[in-house]
């Protein structure tokens, strides 16, 4: 294997670990930025070198449509291609299955795309994937899936779970790279805790690198989010590396961090920056307010990041929506936003201090107490105490089991907007 995983620190579930990959020795927890064609918009590698980020993900279908693997394998894989020195994942070109599924058409043997570029179909398999993945080289590869909404219910499910597992012997066995490139598996099933289950077993018997959790962000409630989560972080593996795919809320990261996570990616950091929101401890801050038009403040007066120690609110708010200089500069401010969080996350357990961690970044996303109810289960599930920063502790259940069967009612989030 081209990884070697060790843990630092851990309290409880929680852990920070030191990930050793051939390009890069990163510290866990970890958020990856999604740069889907090679490139974080509006960023410079030597930027994204500057804030931090230690793994960058690229999007094995876009890559595949343009410039092409074989053109990336030619200049010697997508590190020397984009300038990158550091380490980057590849995901499978599975979640096009529902991100594209107009255009798409799934069967035993892979999926078939229709081309948003020229309209042609477009069959990635299992092998075809794995192929794709090591031409272009990342040191972390994803094993084909078959991948379905959480928010769908039925046979398809378990069909999904099923197919899952007989991919990931075909993507073991067309991995020409295995001492270059660490493959992961990923966890399906939906919200049901049996096909979660037997999921994790059949993907753990492969011995893989490292393992996923596929499947969830997209939309199902939170009080099942976490408890996958939970359950499955439970189940695989101490010793490897833990990613949960699609989580870029940082309130989700905390949590997941809580309940045994390493690895997360989401490409909300950056799509809300276009949009003109910045994070903030508080939770975000929207630029494009018409209060913002005289704010003098910098973003955060709490970052060090160089857009809140050079421009103001007012600034920004001039050019957010009207400038691509506005969304440069929010989606800079938004990755150091994260990868400082991930940085924070992993010197608190290291330092003994995690619970301490997380009551403060509640505190200040929720200073009037109102933690989200699926935030206090997952905590009590997490062995982390919470009650000094939630006004409403006292009336929740007296107990949460370790679980994901019991409870899975829809909860709100709550989220801050500040202004």
């Amino acid at each position: 294997m081209a990884l070697r995983f060790e843990i630092l620190g851990r309290f409880n579930r929680a852990r920070a670990a030191q990930l050793i990959l051939p390009h890069y020795e990163c510290q866990t927890p970890l958020f990856m930025p999604v740069g889907t064609q090679g490139t974080i918009k509006g960023l410079t590698t030597h930027q994204l070198e500057d804030i931090g980020c230690q793994i960058i993900l690229g999007n094995t279908y876009h890559l595949a449509l343009r410039p092409t693997s074989e053109l990336i394998d030619e200049v010697g894989g997508l590190h020397k291609f984009m300038n990158w020195p550091r380490a980057l994942l590849t995901d499978s070109g599975g979640f096009q299955m529902v991100s594209l599924l107009h255009l798409a058409d799934i069967t035993e043997k892979g999926v078939t795309f229709q081309s948003p570029v020229d309209g042609k179909p477009m069959l990635l398999t299992p092998e075809e994937s794995i192929q794709i993945q090591n031409r272009i080289g990342a040191d972390i590869i994803m094993a084909l899936d078959d991948v379905v909404k959480t928010t769908i219910t039925g046979p398809r499910i378990e069909e999904a779970m099923y197919r899952t597992l007989r991919w990931i012997d075909r993507c073991i066995a067309a991995h020409k790279k295995p001492h270059e490139q660490n493959l992961f598996g990923i966890v399906q099933g939906g919200l049901d805790p049996v096909l979660r289950d037997i999921c994790v077993k059949g993907l753990v018997e492969r011995n893989l690198p490292g393992y996923a959790i596929g499947g969830l962000a997209g939309g199902e409630d939170k009080d099942s989010f976490w408890r996958v989560v939970a359950q499955c972080t439970a189940a695989l593996p101490e010793h490897k590396p833990r990613y949960v795919m699609g989580v870029g809320y940082p309130l989700d990261i905390v949590v997941c961090s809580a309940l045994g996570a390493d690895m997360y990616d989401c490409v909300y950091p950056t799509r809300t920056a276009r949009f003109g929101t910045a994070l903030v401890p508080e939770g975000v801050l929207r630029l494009k307010h018409k209060s913002m038009e005289d704010d003098m403040r910098p973003i955060d007066p709490t970052c060090d990041c160089m857009v809140c120690k050079t421009y103001t609110r007012a600034y920004i708010h001039c050019l957010v929506t009207k400038d691509a200089m506005g969304s440069q500069l929010l989606s800079y401010h938004n990755l150091y936003y994260m990868m400082k969080l991930s940085r924070d996350l992993h010197s608190s357990i290291v330092e003994g201090r995690f619970p301490e961690f997380v009551c403060q970044f509640l505190q200040k996303m929720f200073p009037q107490g109102d933690v989200p109810e699926w935030v206090c289960n997952a905590m009590e599930v997490a062995g982390i105490d919470i009650s000094s920063c939630n006004a409403l502790f006292s009336s929740l259940p007296s107990k949460v089991e370790d679980t994901v069967e019991d409870d899975t009612k829809s909860r709100s989030e709550t989220v801050t907007i500040t202004f």
